[in-house]
């Protein structure tokens, strides 16, 4: 697991769900886009709950492993989502610079 800190707060969620999150906000800070996402975490107290993600080029969040044991939430339907926004953009991205080189 990892602990993902935005703004103030800091949960823990999936390593996979961890590091979608933050290539998916880099991918959108690329393209100059927003999307929200929202991730099953365990908060400070231990308990599971739904954090929403608001993702866009201003985003500020770290990342940071931790060697916390037990079982991860899960994430596997939006960790998909966040796959499918990545691939989707990143195509878009090398459409776009490939166009502005004249390919």
């Amino acid at each position: 697991m990892k602990h993902v800190t935005y703004g103030e707060k800091s949960l823990l969620v999936g390593d996979e769900a961890a590091d979608l999150l933050m290539s998916y906000a880099t991918v959108l800070g690329r393209n100059a886009s927003t999307d929200s996402v929202t991730l099953r975490a365990i908060g400070p107290d231990g308990n599971e709950t739904d954090a929403t993600f608001l993702l866009n080029p201003s985003t500020t969040m770290v990342i940071e492993s931790t060697n916390g044991s037990g079982s991860e939430p899960d994430n596997e339907f939006v960790n998909e989502y966040m796959r499918r926004g990545i691939n989707r953009l990143t195509q878009s991205f090398e459409m776009r610079t490939d166009d502005s080189l004249g390919h």
